[in-house]
């Protein structure tokens, strides 16, 4: 056999064995997002009542130790986000998913001893600085997959989000009824070191450093601009922003046009359902949007969840409330995984930790503020208004998207065999898994 064929037959080799090892990875990160999430989901519904466990008297100031403990954690991770991302493009992003599971198994852990509410505060900061699970699990996912099946992969993952949140809450209220609040914390921290497990032993990353002194790479500046840039991370601020909007006001609104019900059961079950909408709707959109375009996608699932949120405001029964729902829910499924794999599509492998993890900033930054402007909005204008609010916002957002946002596709970048194996996956028929 002569050296080319060799050659020709090794690369063959590389090829199937990287075919076979980037949906290994996807499903062993799947599986390790969904256990995260649910375990840092099983805390969240008794979270105000441990706060009063622990000292604090009366409902305004459970309130607002409940919005600053909440905030705490969204804050720390704006600002660790992108140092962590940077980190995962110089050392591997497998090592980053791993710190962030074992990382917040610690805290949570450390969580079901605290004395006092300024423990618990503390942890809830050190939570945001150490994990980043979502931003983690992207960036890896997103450096191993074919680019022509990366929106499927990530609405995949986003699944495993959807599904966390839906089941974790429900668990982690059962078990605090039945156990008592530390335990769900202690119970959450073991199943974070399964998922960390499960990562260090299932995960395969072929991770290569870039050069020292090599060419600074096509990041998310060059791919959008600058008002394209500023355009995407207002995306990424308001969609966090909006969508945790309504999130502290929802059971009272709920408990308001419920009558007859159980506000608490009707709130979970309506969660629930979104989240099924949800998910759902992330791995249907995400096998579109690798066909007929990620920013079509964009513009078109963001306004159409601002377009099912808005009448939101001016629903007289729970009928017309769960018909709502499922329909935002539905459209806001297609929008996580879309933007990611712009994003994907738009910056090299090389800088996939960096690029998401200031995306990841943007949206925390979101996720800090919504709640707490929601609250505030609602208490002087009522429960319906931010609603509406947050229909405009999101319709806003596309806006921003259809006039700013334009990525140039990445250049390729590498050594000849990622060159080779990239065209290699450009063939993979998308009905292939």
């Amino acid at each position: 056999m002569s050296h080319s064929a060799k050659s020709e037959a090794g690369i063959a080799v590389t090829e199937a064995e990287a075919q076979q090892g980037w949906q290994r990875t996807l499903y062993a990160a799947w599986c390790a997002q969904f256990m995260g999430i649910f375990a840092f989901a099983m805390v969240m519904p008794f979270m105000p009542f441990f706060i009063r466990d622990l000292g604090i008297k009366g409902e305004a100031q459970v309130a607002l130790w409940a919005g600053v403990v909440i905030t705490a954690a969204g804050l720390s991770m704006a600002i660790f986000s992108p140092i962590w991302g940077n980190l995962a493009d110089r050392v591997g992003r497998k090592v980053m998913v791993v710190r962030a599971m074992f990382g917040g198994a610690a805290v949570l852990l450390l969580m079901g001893s605290v004395q006092n509410v300024y423990q618990l505060l503390a942890l809830r900061a050190c939570q945001g600085m150490l994990t980043g699970t979502v931003t983690a699990t992207t960036a890896l996912v997103s450096s191993v997959t074919p680019r022509n099946r990366l929106a499927y992969s990530l609405g995949l993952m986003y699944t495993a989000v959807i599904m966390g949140n839906c089941f974790g809450p429900w668990m982690g209220g059962m078990l605090a009824d039945q156990l008592g609040y530390r335990v769900p914390f202690r119970i959450s921290g073991i199943l974070l070191c399964i998922a960390g497990l499960a990562v260090v032993f299932l995960v395969r990353e072929h991770f290569t450093p870039r050069p020292k002194g090599a060419p600074a790479q096509h990041g998310l500046r060059k791919s959008f601009g600058v008002k394209g840039l500023v355009a995407l991370l207002g995306v990424f601020f308001f969609m966090s922003f909006s969508t945790t909007f309504v999130a502290p006001i929802f059971p009272l609104f709920v408990e308001k046009i419920a009558v007859g019900y159980k506000p608490a059961s009707i709130s979970g079950l309506l969660m629930g359902v979104t989240g099924i909408a949800s998910g759902i709707a992330a791995v249907v959109i995400g096998r579109i949007s690798d066909r007929v375009g990620h920013r079509r996608l964009l513009v078109c699932t963001t306004f159409c969840t601002g377009l099912f949120s808005i009448p939101q405001a001016l629903v007289q029964n729970i009928g017309q409330l769960f018909g709502l729902r499922i329909a935002a829910g539905f459209a806001t499924g297609g929008t996580s995984p879309t933007m990611n794999a712009m994003i994907g599509n738009s910056v090299p492998r090389e800088i996939y930790g960096r690029a998401y993890g200031f995306c990841t900033s943007a949206g925390s930054f979101g996720t800090a503020f919504g709640p707490l402007c929601g609250a505030y909005l609602s208490s002087h204008m009522g429960l319906r208004w931010p609603f509406a609010v947050m229909g405009f916002l999101l319709m806003g957002c596309s806006c921003l998207v259809y006039a700013f946002v334009h990525p140039k596709p990445a250049p390729m970048v590498g050594t000849a065999g990622e060159h080779a194996l990239a065209s290699s996956h450009e063939a993979v028929p998308p009905t292939s898994s």
